[in-house]
């Protein structure tokens, strides 16, 4: 039964509302150190590395990577939830209500009748975020994103809310695959956090 390590990236430079693809600040990358000596502790030895094509995600693997002398696997499945807002600034306006609902309210098509489009895009990044995980074979580290997170745990626990906990930058949660089914072993640490 593999176990899947899938943790948040660390604090970024910028968030939704002034950047699509910001690095790690500072603090981030103190965040993203911190987690590749968790990381390293619990496992013991080196897994497989899987990241968010996102430069928050991409830099939070790094320390993890040098260490082991790996290089992730770029895996655009695991990615941040799409938003159908090209404008950064009005995005987490966008984001702040889907956030406080659910995956129903989310992909209705009563509700989001002018973005049809975005719906079935929507519930193809929540299915193939899924099946990306379920795919994995082996014990295995994934750098992703809050929601990312957020759908894995609602799918584990069929639950429809969009944020079911708040998981903090760089927390380390872990879930196990067995014939298809994801289970949750255990969530990470949890934060009040801006979302980045």
């Amino acid at each position: 039964m593999p176990t899947i390590y899938m943790i948040r990236h660390g604090k970024a430079a910028a968030g939704w509302d002034a950047d699509k693809d910001p690095g790690l600040d500072a603090t981030g990358q103190a965040q993203a150190e911190a987690a590749a000596v968790e990381i390293a502790r619990r496992t013991g030895s080196p897994l497989p590395l899987v990241s968010s094509p996102l430069k928050r995600c991409r830099e939070t693997a790094v320390p993890l990577a040098s260490a082991w002398s790996l290089v992730p696997v770029i895996e655009p499945r695991v990615a941040e939830i799409p938003s159908p807002i090209d404008d950064v600034a009005a995005r987490v306006g966008w984001l702040r209500k889907t956030m406080s609902g659910t995956w129903a309210d989310a992909t209705s098509t009563e509700a989001n009748a002018d973005h049809l489009h975005f719906v079935q895009t929507l519930l193809d990044w929540r299915r193939n975020l899924v099946e990306a995980v379920l795919e994995l074979t082996q014990d295995t580290i994934v750098f992703s994103h809050f929601i990312a997170v957020n759908v894995l745990v609602g799918h584990a626990q069929k639950d429809d809310l969009v944020t079911i906990f708040q998981p903090d930058n760089c927390s380390v949660n872990i879930f196990n695959t067995d014939g298809g089914v994801l289970s949750v072993a255990e969530l990470g640490r949890e934060a009040s956090t801006k979302v980045n």
